[in-house]
């Protein structure tokens, strides 16, 4: 009994390894064979036909795998291991043979950069290739998706910098407008930086910044690898050392004296590491090496280089001209009284312009004005040779309100005066009057002293309707509206 039961056993035991044999004998025969890459390295990113460049092809031979199993091409990760492999996107299965295919690939943008990737082809069914080699024999490459391909700024443009003895200088590269994405590097988090010393490569600093600490001409290149490019390297700074903080400089865009026109001059400090400004000992501005101003002034910034402080000033003069008005801000006229508005100005030629509630005043281009209704001024002297600028000056007259004139509304032909006339005091040359029809048909557009009455008759003949008319006036003492109705 007991002999037949270690039979049975070892039976079992024979069965369970002829399975086993059979399965490693099976997974024995699958097999994938990458053929040699037909790249260097992998260097994505470049622009090809106005797009980024990123089509890569591996070609493989493959034994006695299923029809429904498909292959993919894996990358390493930037270490050279597959315990925690890169997926790539396969864009292009390409059959050859049975046996044979080639697999058009992308990488991923977010791949991390390195000198150190491996490839191979990967099945369905957990079947790896070794190790692919590239045309140069290794298994070993570089592997970058360029996301910046271009030469960039570093210290804002700057081409000098200066630091204290004993402390520091950081150099940056420079993202003025961080929310355009191809507009910097550093907006790339994956980018790493190469940075040099009077042309010599510095060790171990591959990030956005550098801290200085001596004296020399510095710039960075984007480290690509083997992928890398000198056309991709930044403007170079001359770094200089002080041991009491350097002279700092304030320069103009515009020169000084300056014409303040348009949008200003640009004021622009030493570089440094942090500025606070000041205009006539009041704060002005921020912290930035540059500031604009279109007024004169005594300008001085406080330039922090780094363990010391030094200030630049500048006494900055406008060559524009200079001019003043003899009125106070608000006057107050009584009825029937007016006054006389004076500009005096060293403009060159200059030209005036006399406004009325922002309407120009026609005839009015002389130096002086006479005032003689209330309302809101401006005075306009405008010099157009040489430094073309202009200045305003802004007055208010107040007073007793004029005495109404009565706008008649209603027209009757059957009375003994049918016309439509206005007083006296809108017959005047300054005085716009328009009527309009209740068709939008214009009647009469001239200066109220061209109106006559009888010879610009507007009024038609009419059967049952009254007609309807509509008038504006405008005037130096402001805007009136209203109607015109027609009776019988």
């Amino acid at each position: 009994m007991i002999q037949k039961t270690t039979l049975n056993f070892f039976k079992c035991i024979i069965i369970l390894a002829l399975l086993f044999l059979s399965e490693v004998n099976l997974y024995a025969q699958s097999s994938i064979s990458p053929q040699q890459l037909p790249f260097k390295d992998i260097c994505a990113g470049d622009i090809v036909d106005d797009a980024k460049f990123n089509e890569y092809l591996a070609t493989f031979s493959y034994l006695n795998f299923a029809s429904d199993v498909t292959f993919s091409v894996q990358l390493s990760d930037e270490f050279g291991s597959f315990s925690s492999p890169t997926a790539t996107t396969t864009l292009e299965v390409i059959p050859l043979s049975s046996t044979e295919q080639t697999i058009k690939f992308a990488i991923p943008r977010t791949l991390k950069g390195s000198n150190t990737y491996s490839l191979r082809i990967v099945s369905s069914n957990g079947i790896n290739s070794p190790r692919a080699q590239n045309f140069s024999g290794s298994y070993s490459f570089s592997a970058y998706y360029k996301d910046y391909v271009s030469s960039f700024l570093i210290n804002k443009n700057g081409d000098t910098a200066t630091f204290c003895s004993g402390g520091s200088f950081t150099l940056s590269v420079d993202n003025l407008t961080p929310e355009v994405e191809g507009s910097s590097p550093a907006n790339y988090p994956n980018i790493k930086y190469k940075w040099y010393k009077d042309d010599v490569l510095i060790s171990g600093q591959n990030l956005a910044s550098l801290v200085v600490n001596s004296a020399g001409v510095y710039f960075a290149e984007l480290d690509y690898g083997e992928c890398s490019s000198v056309n991709y390297s930044s403007n170079r700074v001359t770094v200089s050392s002080s041991s009491s903080g350097s002279a700092v400089t304030i320069n103009s865009s515009l020169g000084n004296p300056f014409c303040a026109s348009g949008d200003g001059t640009v004021l622009t400090a030493t570089s440094g590491n942090n500025y606070t400004w000041k205009k006539d000992g009041a704060p002005y501005g921020g912290n930035t090496r540059t500031v604009k101003t279109s007024e004169s002034g005594i300008y001085t910034v406080e330039v922090d280089f780094g363990g010391c402080i030094a200030t630049g000033i500048i006494d900055l003069k406008s060559n524009g001209f200079n001019a003043s008005i003899d009125v106070a801000d608000t006057v107050s006229l009584n009825e029937g009284e007016t006054i006389n508005v004076t500009v005096t100005t060293d403009a060159t030629s200059p030209s005036y312009e006399w406004y009325l509630n922002n309407n120009l005043i026609n005839g009015a281009t002389t130096n002086t004005y006479l005032v003689a209704a209330v309302g809101n001024y401006k005075a306009k002297i405008s010099q157009a040779s040489g430094c073309i600028a202009t200045k305003e000056f802004l007055f208010k007259v107040t007073g007793p309100a004029p005495p109404t004139a009565v706008i008649p509304n209603i027209v009757n032909l059957s009375g003994s005066y049918p016309y439509w006339n206005i007083p006296d005091a809108y017959k005047t040359a300054t005085t716009k009057l328009i009527i309009i029809s209740s068709n939008g048909e214009i009647m009469f557009d001239d200066v109220g002293s061209n109106y006559d009455p009888q010879v610009n008759s507007f009024i038609k003949d009419f059967k049952n309707v009254n007609p309807v008319y509509y008038y504006v006036i405008q005037a130096d003492t402001g805007e009136k509206k209203g109607s015109i109705t027609v009776i019988k």
